[in-house]
């Protein structure tokens, strides 16, 4: 995945639980579980902004992009053909 989720750099900072965190934020711990370990498909921008708020961070220093390492990179052979 190429979205890198930093809650826990974020938490480590302002030496908060993650039990602590949920209940601020108003969600439930398994629930954060899944958001901070990278399992998520989607995030709330009501979740967001909480979690922003209660970590006095912004949105980027929970999230960041990282690009897939060259070797996950799919090239079609229709694709991988028409350069050579």
């Amino acid at each position: 995945m190429a979205i890198v989720v930093d809650i826990d750099v974020m938490l480590a900072r302002r030496k908060m639980s993650v039990g602590a965190l949920a209940d601020r934020v108003g969600i439930t711990p398994a629930n954060l579980a899944v958001l901070k370990n990278g399992r998520a498909k989607a995030v709330r921008f009501t979740t967001l902004e909480a979690l922003c708020e209660v970590l006095e961070c912004q949105p980027g220093d929970l999230l960041r992009w990282e690009p897939d390492p060259p070797d996950r990179v799919d090239i079609s052979p229709a694709e991988g053909a028409a350069g050579r």
